[in-house]
């Protein structure tokens, strides 16, 4: 897996900047099919005038400018948690420098809080962008109307399918469809701009200003859509750890972003001549001939754009189990090379019923834009604010400049994300709504685990005073693993093993998998062993946030140590806590604990997760009330 830029080569540098074009751009590629059209005929439409179409392309112009180029590819995009982007990578990175726990413990609640916008976000870009590339048959001919939700449940429902056999195979032909898709984008464009070129007048920001200042009602409204031609613009920064900065950076000032002004600018010349293709006119940018391939390359573009999201959305719910934040869950690897190439199937039909949903409860691309952009919009303002941080602790800027730089990004996040919160009430509770249920999912977990480490540490015993106490115990050929969560005292499933076995192995290993605040680990990193006495060694296991665990992987590290482990001589020994709610409301509400005893019975067992042997496990069960 590529993991910054110092995996890149000057040779491989084409290539990878092909695959990000690929991935990384889907989401924001896809934005001009519905953007301008929502903007001037959605649930708060525009009048279609001179003065309003030059006015919004340039509110259009900036904003991409202002809060992709400058913020996230300028700004952000230097805020790399060793190579790693994305919003919980900000938070480690963050969390990682705070020295102050009450800054940290908000950070905390910030960082989380924007993941589970994620998810709610990642609901609807497949519904929207799938869903508005085949109302494109529409204007083919409307007889076809009735077959645009049967066709986008079709296309949808094998994209989800199709998940669970990888998307590296599917992947060699993104970057190929998407540069085809991004050159079509300018072309379409640029033979508009050509009958209209008055329509360039819109790059001066004056326009903006104008529009703003003459009919500032108006322009709050449009900035609630205006906000769709930027969705996507986060996903730079979080494919960050996939690419690089310097691809990604190439791609976007060298193909993307050009392609992409064109084709708003077309749009408002065919509108500046033609009004009444305000319809769709990304559609009517083509030629008549051109609309069947044109609506076939859209589904296209945009299925690929879902699927960037979904491959997201996967890589999140891997960063959460692994920082805590959810109960473990089957993860598969879909790639022996890839190493980001990993299937989450709980994650996917969540994501594939909240996408059927919305499609058939919203119906069309129009009523779907309302629910979008108040997830974007809050998602972007946190990032900020986060950033805000990194300009402090990390980068040492000046007070005045953190003030001028933030302040100004924060100002212009919160007008974007004001004028979406008006649109709440006609869609945007959604993904406010989903948002808040993964909130409180994540967090209620991560309370729920700090409860149970409590409970446990209080069922413990030093290790010395263990080992001196044993005396005369049994001791048997062969080697004992103990997993357990806590680097201090003895594992429970310990203390149960000799209570009634009355056994111990020659050789007891207490092992604890951590996970650091860092995307990766390297493997001179990974291992801390302590000989303690009589046959006791404690083993203390790390990966990054971004890895997969695993147990036999890591103990065979450990002949660097000069402990040998045969598999078929070792036995792993995992606690199964039961959690059992109290009705005491002190440290956790009642139906919180209640929720979180839900989750942990049905999490991954500790066997699967961890990749151990089945055939080698004792489970042992334990209860603590919470």
């Amino acid at each position: 897996m590529l993991q910054g830029e110092n995996m890149q080569s000057r040779q491989a540098l084409p290539a990878i900047t092909m695959a990000a074009i690929g991935v990384v751009f889907g989401d924001i590629g896809t934005s001009p099919l519905y953007a301008l059209k929502e903007i001037f005929s959605g649930h708060h439409p525009i009048p279609v005038t001179p003065e309003n179409i030059l006015g919004v392309l340039s509110l259009i112009f900036w904003a991409i400018m202002v809060l992709v180029t400058l913020k996230y590819v300028l700004i952000i995009m230097r805020a790399d948690n060793r190579g790693e982007g994305g919003s919980l990578a900000l938070l480690s990175l963050v969390t990682e420098n705070a020295k102050n726990p009450r800054i940290a413990w908000m950070v905390s609640l910030l960082g989380i809080f924007a993941a589970a916008l994620f998810y709610g976000d990642s609901m609807i870009t497949p519904a929207i962008s799938v869903l508005s590339a085949v109302e494109g048959l529409e204007i083919v001919t409307p007889t076809l109307k009735p077959y645009v939700i049967p066709l986008t449940l079709v296309i949808l429902t094998g994209l989800f399918m199709i998940q669970r056999r990888g998307t590296g195979a599917v992947g060699l032909f993104f970057g190929p469809v998407m540069i085809g898709w991004f050159g079509i984008l300018g072309v379409l464009g640029v033979a508009e701009i050509i009958h209209n070129p008055a329509v360039l007048a819109a790059l001066n920001p004056a326009y903006a200003l104008a529009f703003i200042g003459n009919q500032p009602m108006l322009a709050f409204l449009a900035l609630g859509s205006v906000v769709l031609a930027v969705t996507g613009g986060e996903a730079l920064y979080t494919d960050m750890g996939h690419f690089g900065r310097l691809p990604i950076r190439i791609a976007w000032f060298g193909f993307v972003m050009p392609a992409l002004v064109l084709n708003y600018f077309g749009q408002g010349a065919l509108l500046l001549a033609e009004p009444e293709a305000i319809q769709s006119p990304f559609f009517h940018l083509a030629p008549d001939w051109a609309l069947i391939p044109m609506v076939a390359l859209a589904t296209l573009a945009t299925v690929i754009a879902s699927q960037a999201v979904i491959s997201g959305a996967f890589s999140v719910a891997r960063q959460s189990v692994q920082m805590g934040l959810l109960p473990r869950m089957q993860i598969v690897q879909t790639s022996s090379h890839e190493e980001g190439q990993i299937y989450v199937p709980f994650t996917n039909w969540t994501l594939f019923l909240a996408v059927v949903g919305l499609v058939l409860g919203f119906k069309n691309s129009s009523n779907l834009a309302a629910a979008y952009g108040i997830a974007v919009t809050a998602t972007m303002l946190i990032d900020t604010i986060l950033v805000a941080f990194v300009m402090v602790l990390l980068w040492r800027w000046s007070k005045i400049l953190v003030v001028l730089v933030a302040g100004f990004l924060l100002s212009v996040d919160f007008a974007f994300f004001a004028a979406n919160a008006i649109k709440i009430p006609e869609g945007g509770w959604f993904p406010l709504a989903m948002g808040l249920v993964s909130f409180t999912t994540l967090t209620t977990w991560r309370r729920g685990r700090q409860l149970v480490s409590e409970e446990m540490a209080k069922q413990s015993i030093p290790i010395s005073d263990f080992i001196n106490s044993l005396g005369g115990v049994h001791r048997v050929y062969g080697t004992a693993v103990f997993l357990t969560s806590s680097k201090e005292g003895v594992p429970p499933a310990l203390l149960h093993n000799l209570k009634h076995n009355q056994i111990l192995h020659e050789r007891v290993v207490l092992l604890t998998v951590q996970t650091a605040s860092t995307p990766y680990v390297n493997d001179l990193d990974r291992i801390y062993l302590h000989r303690l006495s009589d046959g006791f060694i404690r083993v203390v296991v790390r990966y990054g946030f971004m890895e997969d665990p695993d147990v036999p992987g890591a103990l065979a590290l450990c002949s660097g140590f000069g402990e040998r482990f045969d598999m078929m001589e070792t036995t792993f020994y995992v606690s199964r806590e039961t959690v059992i709610p109290t009705l005491s409301h002190q440290r956790i509400a009642h139906w919180r604990a209640r929720f979180f005893a839900i989750m942990s019975k049905n999490a991954t067992s500790a066997t699967d997760f961890f990749r151990i042997p089945t055939n080698r496990v004792v489970e042992l069960g334990t209860q603590l009330v919470i």
